[in-house]
């Protein structure tokens, strides 16, 4: 029987500080994001709903997907299945995938993919004209399809964008961009104080959009695919946009969140100084999957004493091995070894790497590059079924901000781009099935009780110290704590109070993005300090073993007061 640790009141807020919205368009689906599985979502509704909404925070081509290098990872080859795509997804999950989930995945992934093909996106291919495959950490073959060498997401990101471009001017879909949603609106909450229907969405439109200030997006589906939290840490390969704002959104609205604690920290981004901060460049996997090799700062090969695989290894093994190394080393980085690939090969396989290294002198034909682990993936997210459903009636999420099952402890390598074109689809036909169904009508959206919030955007260094320090690589009850103690004395109410007759921060775009990084660095912490045990993407320095009682999720929720509900739950 688990028994979880004592643990600090926390309430947060259910809506965010805002003026009332000054206009209103009504849609069937309002997508909110413009990745892989929100272009995916909105163009699969273009064609089932009558009228679907797709907002973006910056524009079309600025998702998250724009900057994947690795790959999409697919059982395409005739040698491979997806029996054994499904295997290494379990080994690498680490006993907390659902397995529903990841049979669903790899059994339509090499339909979705070939689809995307379809769509337009342009894959490196063999002579003979088939997707050339390679492989990546965690993957017992290869099955990996590139485009451009390392500049996959561009060319799949370009290829939707494309679609949607061509039907900007049907009258079924339309697209905001730089549009920030700020609120998941319900309708009124049942008897027992549960949330109600989905409403719709409250965004703020930035400034160079078709519409100004705060609106609201009134409809009876939301689908959220707004990406991951990469922008809660101090230094993350994430864009600036990776705030969190979705699963801080439907927090607020009292949806299910899990598996918050599993952060995927790539291991091998190039490593700049201590001081450096913001979007950091990736050097992808498959430069190890191409066979270049981790050293440390003595010029030590030391991956072959920590995994079968070396420096093929699950990231998490990776990134935990990097930062033993560098603590027993005395330095804060290691090095990546790719001099003996050649000057030419790196270059033609990797000629976005090979440019941002340029940028940097670094030519990885003769100098080691220096690597660190540094935020990458968030493997939680808002907790859906097959069909991408959250707990709330109406509210879907796709993509990273969902915890679909797919990923358990932790991300394999190139799953995540499949997992948004998969549960896209699937969102898509459930979403537009139900509404024309009338199972998802209209409701009028009520206010929420509890208390708003607005954190000053100064705070946001504070907020994404304590995330780095406490809920980091690798965590301990002791820094958890401290994490939380420091979340808990930054005000969240900056709207109302005033230093030198000025008010700490005012209701803009900076502000709800702080809020929305303090919200989900709060509850993170939260989870990992729940979690007392080492598995996957979450490592205890206090708990170092994992625990077969601990094979369960954690599942956080907001109830309607701010108050936050944790504790253990089932997977699946």
């Amino acid at each position: 029987m688990l028994v979880t640790p004592d643990l600090p009141s926390v309430r947060l807020a259910t809506r965010l500080a805002a003026p009332e919205p000054g206009w209103t368009v009504h849609a069937d689906a309002v997508v909110v994001g413009s990745g892989i599985a929100g272009l995916t979502a909105a163009l699969e509704l273009r064609t089932r709903v009558r009228r679907v909404l797709l907002v973006t925070k910056g524009v079309l081509s600025s998702g998250s997907t724009v900057w994947a290098q690795g790959g999409i990872a697919a059982a395409l080859d005739p040698g491979d299945s997806p029996a054994a795509h499904l295997h290494d997804t379990l080994a690498a999950g680490g006993g907390l995938c659902d397995p529903r989930a990841v049979e669903t995945l790899v059994t339509e992934g090499p339909r979705r993919v070939r689809e995307l093909v379809a769509r337009g996106a342009v894959f490196d291919t063999t002579p003979d004209g088939a997707i050339s495959l390679t492989r990546e950490g965690g993957h017992l073959t290869d099955r990996i399809a590139h485009a451009g060498g390392d500049a996959t997401g561009a060319e799949i990101s370009r290829a939707l964008v494309a679609q949607i471009e061509a039907v900007r001017d049907d009258p079924g879909i339309e697209v905001i961009e730089h549009a920030l949603v700020l609120d998941v609106l319900t309708g009124a909450a049942g008897p027992d104080g549960t949330p109600g229907a989905v409403a719709g969405v409250t965004l703020h439109v930035i400034g160079e959009g078709s519409r100004d200030g705060v609106g609201a997006a009134l409809a009876p589906a939301v689908v959220l695919a707004t990406g991951g939290i990469g922008q809660v840490y101090r230094s993350s390969t994430n864009p600036a946009q990776a705030t969190g704002d979705g699963i801080a959104a439907a927090l607020r609205a009292g949806a299910l969140l899990g598996d918050l604690e599993f952060v995927q920290f790539h291991p091998t981004v190039l490593w700049l100084g201590t001081g450096v901060k913001g979007q950091l460049t990736l050097v992808s996997e498959a430069v190890r999957g191409e066979g270049a090799l981790l050293l440390d700062t003595d010029g030590v090969r030391f991956m072959p004493d920590e995994h079968p695989l070396a420096e093929l290894a699950p990231r998490d093994v990776v990134a935990h091995a990097i930062v033993r190394r560098t603590a027993a080393t005395g330095s804060d980085h290691v090095w990546l070894d790719a001099r003996h690939l050649g000057g030419e090969f790196f270059a033609r396989r990797f000629p976005t790497i090979h440019e941002r290294l340029a940028e940097h002198g670094i030519d990885p034909a003769t100098d080691l590059v220096p690597v660190a682990p540094a935020q990458h993936y968030h493997s939680g997210g808002v907790v859906t079924d097959l069909d991408g459903r959250s707990s709330l009636t109406g509210l879907y999420a796709v993509g990273e901000v969902a915890c679909t099952g797919v990923h358990g402890a932790n991300r394999l390598a190139s799953n995540s781009l499949l997992e948004g074109l998969v549960f896209a689809h699937r969102a898509a036909r459930d979403v537009a099935g139900r509404v024309e169904g009338g199972f998802l009508p209209r409701v009028e959206p009520c206010p929420r009780s509890g208390p708003d919030a607005l954190v000053a955007a100064a705070s946001r260094a504070r907020v994404q110290r304590a995330a780095t320090d406490g809920p980091g690589v690798l965590r301990s009850a002791e820094g958890l704590r401290r994490a939380l103690a420091t979340l808990a004395a930054i005000p969240t109410d900056a709207q109302q109070r005033r230093d030198d007759g000025r008010p700490l921060g005012v209701p803009q775009l900076a502000e709800w993005e702080t809020t929305n990084v303090h919200q989900v660095a709060t509850v993170l912490a939260l989870a990992a300090l729940v979690r007392e045990e080492s598995r996957g993407g979450h490592a205890r320095s206090d708990f170092a073993r994992t625990v077969d009682a601990w094979r369960a999720r954690v599942g956080v929720k907001s109830g309607t007061d701010g108050s936050v509900e944790i504790g253990p739950r089932p997977v699946g």
